[in-house]
């Protein structure tokens, strides 16, 4: 029996290994992906690609995309798919602008009036998934169209603007300078702390502990590429709000995915529901909240597109899941289901917005855009589906 204890958990350590190397791999990739692209861009632009200004608007631009993919990526590591996320940023941006442009309401009521729409949405989307077993690939193609049409109805065709300044600046304000270092400098200490106590808790439990050097190596990379970064940004008018309110829900579903029992139960969900559900997870009550999340995450993203654009407009949010689902699956999100994590996502976010940004700084035609973008997706999934086979 003792020799069996010993083994299972020799072999256990070897599996964990073997997962942290592949996570490591996939990492070091998406770095690798970034520094190509920036490079290739760079160049083609005379340097124009890295100037402040052009990150400033770039991070600008990720972070409706990255917003979506944070709630993609429950979605889908839980089994299911939402392809309606791009119309419910057009619907709620929309009502949002018509309530303050046609009716004068105030910026705060028109968010909460926005956020609520967009967790009624994910509800009802929701409720049919998991509680009448539809499909989620159909429920949410239908919610593509009906909530696109209910767009198109309410606003009779017209773009509505423009919005208060109030409004408006919540997707095209900066932080001052200051505030960026002082939070860089808070965000660099929780890197190391976060570090420290890993490490001891792995120690706590005798698992294996990678050296030193390698922790705090890599969050010495991490803090140095922080400062630069915000050194860039405060370079032209300092660090976007929308680039800070991505950072912060990303925190917080960051520590719901990993910290909490439900985060676990999305993962259980989505690695076996069967096991899931013989271990006494409620799975309608976890998809349900799932969806909902969701559909607060896309109202979000909406308000914040609304808010940049000045305007709502009916095709506000167009192709936009396609984006989403494509910065997951660059990021590690598994298309079967029980794995992916939220951080991938958004630096496959923006691997996506780079190659937008760089494409149009380079006045390549839209359909170009179109076709990079859907090749790159058939080539992720491929990749993920090909690692999963050698895996097994």
């Amino acid at each position: 029996m003792k020799g069996s204890a010993i083994e299972a958990t020799s072999n256990h350590r070897k599996e964990e290994k073997k997962l942290q190397l592949k996570f490591d791999l996939h990492s070091y990739t998406l770095i690798v992906a970034l520094i190509v692209i920036a490079v290739i861009f760079g160049v083609l632009t005379d340097g124009e690609f890295l100037s402040s200004r052009n990150l400033s608007n770039l991070f600008m631009q990720m972070s409706v995309i990255s917003i979506l993919a944070i709630g993609m990526t429950l979605v889908i590591i839980a089994g299911h798919i939402d392809l309606s996320v791009g119309s419910v940023v057009g619907l709620t941006g929309g009502i949002a602008a018509i309530l303050q442009v046609w009716y004068g309401w105030g910026t705060v009521p028109v968010i909460l009036i926005a956020i609520m729409v967009g967790a009624f949405i994910g509800l009802w989307q929701g409720w049919w998934v998991a509680y009448r077993n539809v499909p989620a690939f159909i429920v949410t193609l239908g919610g593509m169209l009906v909530f696109r049409g209910i767009l198109i109805g309410i606003s009779n065709g017209e773009t509505v603007a423009p919005l208060d300044n109030s409004f408006e600046a919540i997707g095209n304000s900066y932080l001052p300078y200051v505030i960026g270092y002082i939070l860089a400098a808070i965000g660099i200490i929780l890197l190391f702390v976060s570090v420290e106590r890993n490490r001891k808790k792995r120690k706590a439990l005798g698992l294996t502990l990678s050296p030193k050097i390698s922790h705090y190596g890599k969050t010495t990379l991490y803090s140095f590429c922080i400062l630069v970064l915000v050194y860039m940004l405060n370079r032209y008018y300092g660090v976007p709000i929308p680039m800070l309110i991505v950072v912060l829900l990303a925190m917080i579903f960051v520590f719901i995915a990993v910290k909490t029992p439900f985060g676990r139960y999305i993962y259980a969900i989505g690695g076996n529901i069967e096991a899931a559900a013989l271990s006494g997870i409620n799975i309608k009550r976890v998809v349900l909240a799932v969806f909902v999340l969701m559909g607060i995450l896309s109202a979000i993203a909406g308000i914040i597109l609304t808010s940049r654009l000045n305007a709502a407009t009916v095709s506000s949010g167009e192709m936009y899941e396609l984006d989403a689902i494509a910065a997951c699956v660059i990021g590690g999100t598994s298309l079967m289901g029980g794995r992916g994590n939220i951080v991938g996502a958004i630096v496959g976010a923006l691997i996506m917005s780079s190659i937008d940004n760089g494409m149009s700084m380079m006045n390549i035609e839209t359909f170009w855009q179109y076709i990079v973008k859907g090749l790159i997706l058939i080539i992720a999934v491929w990749a993920d589906i090909s690692s999963k086979s050698k895996a097994s």
